[in-house]
């Protein structure tokens, strides 16, 4: 292209150019929704099970029972946990007897558990607290519960107190004061794992948990 036709291009673009900023409306001022606990409980479980999670809402002493009876529906072999866990005692002391699965604690060496945690059928985990906006579940590693817990076994089965389930992200951000002292990893869960091949086909359980079962304790 000759300059002399550049410069025609480039004077027609500037001809047409105009002075007027072009119309942009203004998007409206986004508000975090104001729940209650028992609204927060029923968004947290809704959004959850819309994504395949299983969500069961108890009375805190009677979560022993209801896993006995979700232990038995899946026919869980092995079930492994934090043996220093808030839930450790009362689990040793009423999962047992026929029927009931091997517990397994987690052992403090990973490369020594790692083959067997791979063999394990249940993982049950505490959570440090839910979203009910997008329905998800704050998982809080720590050296007692890594969280090879929640993402190895072919089920995870999570503990959370009602208590701890905010509006919004950004509210449990600021009550729990995450700035101040994070681990490495904090983990975000909504469902049991999943992911999509090319054709946008989903698939759950490729990576991780085929199932998660949430218990959420009053």
């Amino acid at each position: 292209m000759s300059s002399t036709a550049r410069d025609r291009i480039f004077a027609r673009l500037h001809a047409a150019r105009t002075t007027v900023s072009p119309y942009v409306p203004q998007g409206g001022t986004w508000q975090a929704p104001m729940l209650d606990k028992t609204q927060r409980i029923e968004l947290l479980k809704k959004r959850m099970e819309t994504v395949r999670s299983e969500v069961h809402v108890l009375p805190e002493a009677e979560w022993p029972a209801k896993l006995m009876e979700l232990l038995k529906v899946h026919e869980a072999k092995t079930l492994t946990y934090g043996h220093d866990a808030w839930f450790g005692g009362t689990l040793r002391s009423k999962i047992k007897g026929k029927g009931m699965p091997k517990l397994v604690p987690y052992g403090e060496n990973v490369e020594a558990f790692r083959d067997e945690l791979f063999g394990i059928d249940v993982g049950i985990t505490s959570t440090l607290g839910g979203i009910a906006e997008n329905g998800t579940l704050i998982v809080w590693p720590t050296p007692q519960e890594p969280r090879l817990l929640s993402l190895v076994p072919t089920v995870h089965v999570a503990l959370l107190k009602a208590d701890t389930i905010y509006s919004t992200l950004a509210e449990a951000m600021r009550e729990m004061r995450w700035a101040e002292n994070m681990p490495t990893n904090a983990l975000l869960i909504s469902g049991p794992s999943k992911t999509a091949d090319i054709e946008m086909t989903l698939a759950f359980g490729v990576h991780g948990p085929k199932e998660l079962i949430v218990l959420v304790l009053e």
